[in-house]
């Protein structure tokens, strides 16, 4: 189409015409490049799934496409007197964006997430690693994709009276239109009715947002919010991926049969690594002098349940709702279970935490034993009780696991008819929790731990008297610990930061015939599966196969660089100088050894790159 000196409306009007059909082109090449996140994430197996993802590929790359029209080249073509100039305005934003978009699309290939942060202080760094130099032979293509951009645009220009007489643009348009909104309608119905095919590709595609609308569902009758709210927490988040775990089946020595030591757990909710003292827990520490004690070990988490399923899965907490999701019990307790374990499950609260009768023990807690008793303190000690006369009862010839949970510390509960040792606490009339807030909660949580340290020790007397001792794997530990403020941050009790106070934890290993050690090196929740496979079960399959964690007793040789945390929110890298937290979005913080954060801190590229594979590496095992 050649410009014969057309007025301004009349040249405004042809390039706004030219836009329209630019902009449809540029889309046609967003979505035969967005083809790349549907062979990424996998075809879902669902007809409505398949719609979706139809519907949402067409309509989200359209949008995307058609905003950036609409925010910078439509009123460009207001401003831009020439239309040689204004063309070669919209070829460099098409240029860009198309850009944007291989960028994306390799972070999506490579790290699974989508351009944000945290991906483009890796994409910037200045370490020399693979992803480095792979991602800087993309720019080799920018000027084939400026080239073709001209190439578009003049096409277009000249081909404008007759595409304009073929009068498609408003059914293409529609059809865009229509796709758009079918998919947020979809998602809607699927968010609100918890179907995972459909809710489940809702990080596809990049910049995706799509609707829901539980709110204006309930206000006119069409959601009952509690039925929802009920079905969401017996199916748990419905979002997640399909994990796949193990990754393989796991083989056995050929003498596993010979295999047939007892295992018993203690899990002692909320203890903090520095309560294994002289002072506050003297038996347990005696205990701890006598075998294996670990100095420098973490939770998978600050929160109950990831800190649990880290111990059982062997996995990082990110993993925790597919497993929920998909009903996958650890490979570990249905080992247990294949060679013959006769169970003994108690717990001060029941198990109350969803974990457990979800995920990790399922059918098996129909056999566990009840405690009426709410009082905490009481609970612990029947609990203590009815497991030391279940292990006295047990058949001697028939291997068994056990596991304690105790309550009293997370509750502050100081049981027993003795004098507390630690005061003012809060059973002292005297004491003000207003005047003394820390120093009244420390000393009733120690108190509270003194009391656990008598059961404990009563436990592991009795446990010796009777000769099971020699027979016998004990690990004592607890899911998470608990901060005083001691950040300054105002941070109370778990779940509210990544300080060693709420992630760092007691170990104590008891191990037939090891002699006592002290290990200094980095471990954590997820070595416990792996050791407890290989060394207790005679596993010879690589660890890797189900699991992110290493042999613990191969720690002292090998030491870990850095211990993986956190949960579905955040992940968490903990090393001896520094902790970095990244959220979903992609936002990065780093805080030094004494959890101060560090305005000019940078995290390492190399270790993030581990990271980031360790989390998806039972997501998208084809890759490894």
């Amino acid at each position: 189409m050649v410009d014969s000196g057309n007025t301004y409306r009349d040249k405004v009007s042809q390039l706004i015409s030219w836009g329209h059909w630019f902009s449809f082109f540029n889309i046609i090449a967003a979505m035969l490049l967005g083809t790349r996140y549907i062979a990424q994430s996998g075809w879902p197996e669902t007809l409505i799934g398949q719609t979706y993802q139809l519907f949402t590929w067409i309509g989200h790359f359209g949008f995307l496409v058609f905003a950036v029209y609409i925010l910078i080249i439509f009123p460009a073509s207001f401003i831009i007197p020439s239309q040689r100039l204004m063309r070669l305005f919209a070829v460099l934003v098409a240029t860009a964006g198309l850009t944007a978009l291989l960028l994306d699309i390799y972070a999506y290939q490579t790290l699974h997430l989508h351009l944000n942060p945290l991906v483009w202080e890796l994409l910037l760094s200045g370490e020399k690693t693979d992803m480095n130099a792979h991602w800087q032979y993309l720019f080799v293509v920018v000027p084939a994709i400026f080239l073709l951009e001209i190439a578009m645009s003049e096409w277009v220009w000249r081909k404008l009276r007759k595409l304009s007489r073929k009068r498609v643009g408003v059914p293409i348009a529609t059809v865009f239109s229509l796709c758009f909104i079918g998919s947020h309608l979809i998602h809607i119905w699927a968010d609100a009715f918890l179907y995972s095919p459909v809710t489940a590709q809702r990080s596809n595609f990049p910049i995706s947002y799509p609707m829901t609308a539980k709110t204006f569902m309930e206000k006119y009758g069409l959601l009952d919010r509690q039925e929802y709210q009920a079905r969401r927490d017996e199916l748990g988040q419905q979002d997640s991926e399909v994990i796949r775990y193990p990754l393989d089946s796991v083989s056995f020595a050929s003498n596993a049969n010979s295999y047939n030591q007892n295992l018993l757990v203690v899990m002692v909710e909320s203890l903090r690594a520095d309560m294994l003292d002289p002072v506050v827990m003297p038996r347990l520490n005696e205990f701890a002098n006598n075998n294996a004690k670990f100095e420098h070990h973490f939770s998978t988490s600050n929160d109950a349940m990831a800190g649990i399923f880290g111990l059982f899965y062997g996995l990082p907490g990110s993993y925790a709702q597919s497993a929920r999701t998909e009903g996958l019990s650890p490979l570990l307790i249905d080992t247990l279970d294949n060679k013959k374990y006769a169970f003994g499950l108690f717990s001060a609260d029941n198990f109350s935490n969803p974990i457990y009768y979800q995920s990790v023990f399922g059918k098996h807690l129909d056999t566990a034993q009840r405690f009426e008793e709410k009082a905490s303190w009481v609970a612990d000690d029947q609990a203590t009780d009815a497991l030391n006369t279940w292990v006295n009862a047990s058949d001697t010839k028939a291997p068994w696991f056990a596991y304690l949970e105790l309550k009293s510390v997370t509750n502050y509960e100081q049981g027993g008819d003795y004098t507390r040792p630690f005061q003012p606490s809060l059973d002292n009339e005297l004491a003000s929790v207003g005047d003394h807030t820390a120093l009244v909660l420390k000393n009733s949580y120690n108190n509270a731990a003194y009391y656990v340290d008598e059961l404990l020790g009563d436990l592991f007397d009795s446990l010796e008297a009777n000769g099971q001792l020699d027979n016998t794997i004990v690990i004592v530990t607890a899911n998470h610990g608990t901060e005083f403020n001691e950040t300054g941050s105002n941070s109370w009790g778990a779940n509210t930061n990544y300080s060693k106070y709420q992630l760092q934890v007691p170990l104590v290993v008891h191990w037939p015939n090891k002699a006592p050690q002290v290990i200094e090196a980095y471990s954590s929740h997820l070595d416990i599966v792996p050791t407890l496979m290989e060394s207790m079960l005679a596993v010879d399959s690589p660890a890797e196969l189900y699991t992110s964690g290493r042999n613990i007793f191969e720690l002292a040789d090998k030491p870990r660089k850095w211990v993986l945390a956190g949960d579905s929110r955040d992940i968490v890298v903990v090393q001896p100088d520094k902790t970095t937290v990244v959220d979903k979005f992609g936002n990065y913080r780093v805080y030094d050894s004494n959890y101060k954060q560090q305005p000019e801190g940078k995290p390492q590229l190399s270790v993030l790159m581990q990271v980031m594979h360790e989390l998806k590496r039972f997501y998208h095992p084809e890759e490894q």
